[in-house]
């Protein structure tokens, strides 16, 4: 048997204040998880703690996230982080703020026949 996508997600997040990378990643996470509904896993009898989730966050700084938060912020299977260069940095205009946009991409993968 081999680990087969079922399931992939995107979602946006920002802090609109203050700069925080990870406050953007989790609220990234957060918009890709209300996208999606996981009734194939109860309709197909699959076992939930079996789902292995992968999750790929995109910053301009990517060493600014903290993975573990990330991680601990899905409900279910197991989890792994991984935070690359993407997203967007905005600053404002004469000020000290900066508007953090991160994406997330979010797959569940069974391991399927």
């Amino acid at each position: 048997m081999a680990l087969k996508r079922v399931i992939l997600e995107m979602g946006t997040g920002n802090d609109l204040h203050g700069g925080d990378y990870t406050k953007a990643a989790l609220r990234a996470v957060q918009d890709a998880l209300h996208h999606s509904s996981l009734s194939m896993i109860r309709s197909l009898d699959l076992d939930s703690k079996a789902m292995h989730v992968e999750v790929t966050i995109g910053v301009q700084k990517p060493d600014r996230v903290d993975a573990a938060a990330v991680r601990t912020s899905l409900p279910r299977g197991q989890v792994t982080v991984k935070v690359v260069k993407g997203g967007l940095d905005v600053p404002e205009d004469g000020a000290h703020d900066l508007v953090v946009i991160a994406s997330a991409a979010v797959a569940v993968r069974f391991d399927l026949p």
